[in-house]
């Protein structure tokens, strides 16, 4: 034992050193070179040290993998640079129809890929400055997700230090959290024996044990990690997908040695098949096949096109099925006061999953594939999320199977149930349903919407049984001492409960906008709703045909958010929402009728040398502009590019200003400059 703390220190390093070698060698590299007993001795003698010299603990240290007291509640982190989302596609032709429209983009280029084994495990990203992981959190909504650093800091695979010549100051990289599927079933077994429920799926159990609010809980799991890219770095980084996970694997990350670079997309397909025959033998869910671009230099030209890049794709798993009886079909109402037939299922394991609940839609779904009561049906989860009725195996019919019928009145409140003309989905007409009621607030309080926690659907129910709330607006009154005396809840959750409340009052407009419930308003739309007007009072006020023109809204939704706000008892939720202090104002937006370009409207035409149609249009929208579609006495400028056309003719005879592509950038820069934006 060290006995000075020169030598302590020396010691400490030494055995730090030791054992971060070891854990890589263990948890990274599959090939430990000690036993578990001298890797515990080791361990055991840096705790000792540590614990005789408190002075030299530093964060980074293997001790502190599990440490601190429970949290109450996880920060909320926005992401530098977000986190995209994937589109899909499930056959051959849809992806060679991906690899077309890049191709259209970029004519000419040569493209490489990158194929990698698709987790099906939750999304993280480490933040790590001089070497040291400074914060671990979720992908949430890709530009905002949770501090879970401290139960990071617990998995083994994730480096707590890394080093290197060439390890940037500051960076940051991706990837997913997965739980071994035989440590799955193991821990399920051993639940089982105890008497305890068992855990539906992997995925679901490793998202689980990175959001306890206790690190030991998530210690106690043996979760595992695969970086899958680097997300933003400080200085120079490789060129390419593939130099890029090759480097952050010799700085100590786990890289998965199955992904590999391939030249053409006959060969990515080839990637594909061989993973799919090999994919019951994998230890971790895996649902498909992610295809790169792997030249950085081309994922930059192509760009991103809503949350999705175009440089990449996912080539996913065609859905397992299952075959099991159909005891009974049940109706949920939702928050729109929407009629839902469920299918009530004789529990069955679809792609490792208990599956007890299906969706069957709507009544044409059901009427069309003839399912009844009874029925054998085959069940599988649609792109491996969704349990759905597929259809029933009409050759094992016995005779005593019965038809379905909806109701003519709402189950919930017996009031008249309605389907408009045109839809496919039957509706209760009653807007004080109180099954409306509840899943709207229990849309409210969600995550993606205002991130009330602790407002769970039993404590939903209690509320309105009591009276104390009729809609969401009436949490924003509740005390500590009403809900105190709610079953299951106690002063420290009902404490717990209305600081969450208060601080949902900060939560962004969008959120808000998407919380408010409106049908086909998605968190998206939400969220470009609110940069696009930047208050609640202005969006209230839009036309219809104003919200048509807003790029990815279309008129059904235009006509929902029109429609909502003509409603007298929306308005009034919305007053009372602002009354008790919720945000109705996105700060740092400019809303659109104060943006340079409002109500211009502009015509692309002709190629352009340095941006695509689709950028050019969305920089016009950024300022207020609409982009036309034909040259009429209403456009106020023609952008002009190589080989124009017709439009071009025609405002040379109405008259109409042109400009070049460098005349167009040289005022969106001018225009962005008025409104505190970076120029391009």
């Amino acid at each position: 034992m060290a006995s000075t703390p020169g030598e302590a220190s020396e010691r400490i390093e030494r055995l730090r050193g030791l054992i971060r070698r070891h854990d890589h060698l263990y948890y990274v590299l599959d090939s430990p070179e000690i036993t578990d007993a001298d890797y515990d001795g080791l361990m055991r003698e840096l705790r000792r040290l540590e614990e005789l010299h408190p002075a030299l603990v530093t964060p980074d240290s293997p001790t502190q993998r599990v440490a601190g007291e429970p949290s109450e509640r996880f920060q909320t982190v926005r992401h530098p640079v977000p986190l995209l989302s994937l589109g899909n596609v499930f056959d051959a032709a849809e992806l060679e129809a991906w690899e077309r429209r890049m191709m259209n983009l970029i004519p000419g280029e040569e493209i490489d890929y990158y194929c990698e084994l698709k987790y099906d495990g939750l999304a993280v990203a480490l933040t790590y400055e001089d070497g040291v992981l400074v914060r671990g959190a979720t992908r949430g909504t890709g530009t905002e997700g949770e501090d879970v650093t401290a139960n990071l800091r617990t998995v083994r695979s994730i480096p707590l230090r890394v080093t290197g010549p060439d390890a940037p100051r500051r960076f940051e990289v991706r990837g997913e959290i997965l739980f071994p599927i035989d440590r799955f079933e193991q821990l399920n077994r051993e639940r089982e024996e105890r008497g305890e429920r068992t855990y539906a799926n992997p995925r679901n159990t490793a998202a689980g044990s990175v959001r306890q609010l206790d690190p030991q809980i998530t210690a106690s799991r043996p979760l595992d990690m695969y970086v899958y890219s680097l997300g933003w770095a400080e200085g120079d980084a490789p060129d390419t997908q593939s130099e890029t996970l090759a480097w952050l694997g010799r700085l100590g990350f786990k890289i998965n040695p199955d992904n590999r670079p391939v030249a053409t997309l006959a060969d990515a397909r080839r990637f594909y098949e061989d993973s799919l025959d090999r994919r019951d033998s994998l230890n971790y869910g895996c649902d498909g096949v992610v295809i790169k671009v792997d030249s950085f230099r081309l994922q930059r030209l192509l760009g991103v096109v809503g949350r999705e890049p175009r440089w990449a794709i996912a080539y996913k798993y065609p859905a397992e099925q299952a075959t099991t009886r159909l005891n009974d079909i049940g109706i949920n109402v939702g928050r729109t006061g929407a009629l839902n037939p469920y299918a009530v299922l004789e529990p069955v394991q679809v792609s490792g999953v208990t599956v007890k609940l299906a969706t069957l839609h709507n009544e044409d779904y059901v009427r069309e594939r003839d399912i009844r009561i009874g029925d054998l049906v085959q069940v599988q989860r649609a792109g491996e999320v969704i349990p759905q009725v597929l259809g029933p195996v009409r050759e094992a019919r016995t005779g005593a199977e019965r038809e379905f019928a909806m109701p003519e009145a709402c189950p919930e409140c017996g009031q008249t149930v309605l389907r408009p003309e045109g839809e496919a989905i039957h509706r209760c007409v009653n807007p004080a349903c109180p099954a409306q009621s509840a899943e709207l607030i229990k849309h409210y309080v969600s995550r993606p919407a205002m991130d009330i926690d602790g407002v769970g659907e039993s404590i939903v129910a209690q509320l309105l049984s009591a009276g104390l709330i009729r809609d969401f607006a009436d949490l924003y009154g509740l005390t500590e001492q009403q809900l105190a005396d709610l079953d299951r809840m106690g002063e420290k959750s009902a404490r717990n409960v209305v600081t969450a409340i208060e601080r949902s009052r900060e939560r962004p407009l969008g959120n808000v906008i998407f919380a408010l419930g409106i049908r086909h308003v998605g968190a998206e739309t939400a969220r470009l709703l609110a940069e696009r007007y930047g208050d609640m009072e202005l969006l209230a006020a839009a036309s219809q045909e104003e919200l048509t023109d807003i790029h990815t809204i279309g008129p059904v939704v235009a006509e929902s958010v029109f429609t909502w706000f003509r409603d007298e008892e929306n308005l009034r939720l919305v007053e009372r929402l602002r009354e008790a202090g919720v945000r109705m104002r996105e700060e740092g937006t400019v809303p659109i009728g104060d943006l340079p370009w409002a109500g211009m409207e502009i015509v692309l035409t002709g190629r352009l040398q340095e941006l695509s149609r689709t950028q050019a249009e969305e920089l016009v929208r950024s300022l207020g502009g609409k982009p036309g579609r034909s040259v009429t006495k209403r456009t106020a400028l023609v952008v002009a590019g190589a080989e124009a056309g017709s439009k071009l003719d025609r405002a040379q005879r109405l008259e109409t200003p042109i400009i070049d592509e460098d005349e167009f950038m040289r005022r969106v820069n001018e225009a962005r400059q008025q409104t505190g934006g970076a120029a391009v």
